[in-house]
């Protein structure tokens, strides 16, 4: 399998560890690249952020207009975009296989995901058949938990998930994001659940947030 199209940011010292994070739709791996300086990591963090872009596609909830989209969605619908999804899931798996032959331990690999982005990094993760360090989900859900409980391997069994959203998220009702939460709490995941008062975004208290999940489940 080809690689999607991606952007990498090094770090200042050897690579340890890898972010591989997800836009949401209709964005691409730009939309996340200046978050960056704003986790204000250590200096010496080793970790390398891999910004992959979706591909484009038609998207039913936008008239069929072709954009980049991990899967295609339609309103009120939760079987949609499923075959798309085991797609881009792959296209995710074969990210982290090429970080492992980068010389990069599974178990020091996240993924992480916005919106549409966190379904993937959600269906990837759980699905693995190599333990990675964690998975950030902010303003996402988890798809299909019926397929994730069947599909779920034991090598990231209790993994740690940190989930964020905004309370008054209007393109993700918040009560979706802590039906999927407490899934996951059912499923065996340490979830970290994280909300704040805004609409389908990331704020700084968030960003804060996740520089610290990130210097705990990844390498010092």
């Amino acid at each position: 399998m080809d690689l999607l199209e991606h952007i990498e940011i090094e770090p200042p010292v050897p690579a340890r560890s890898t972010v591989i994070w997800l836009h949401g739709l209709g964005a691409d791996g730009h939309d996340f690249e200046q978050i960056v300086p704003e986790l204000k990591l250590p200096e010496d963090s080793s970790i390398r952020f891999i910004f992959p872009h979706a591909p484009i596609r038609p998207i039913t909830i936008n008239d069929g207009a072709e954009m980049r989209g991990w899967y295609d969605f339609i309103p009120h619908s939760e079987t949609a975009g499923h075959d798309d999804i085991i797609e881009s899931s792959g296209q995710i798996a074969a990210l982290i296989d090429h970080e492992i032959e980068r010389g990069i331990p599974s178990q020091n690999i996240l993924l992480a995901g916005f919106s549409q982005g966190g379904v993937i990094a959600l269906h990837t993760g759980t699905r693995c058949q190599q333990r990675i360090a964690g998975i950030l989900a902010i303003s996402t859900y988890l798809h299909d938990f019926t397929g994730t409980e069947n599909d779920m391997t034991d090598a990231n069994l209790a993994i740690p998930i940190m989930m964020a959203h905004g309370t008054h998220d209007q393109m993700i009702p918040i009560m979706r994001a802590a039906t999927s939460r407490e899934n996951l709490i059912r499923l065996g995941y340490d979830v970290r659940w994280f909300d704040y008062p805004m609409e389908h975004q990331i704020c700084l208290e968030e960003v804060e947030q996740i520089a610290a999940f990130f210097q705990e489940v990844l390498p010092k």
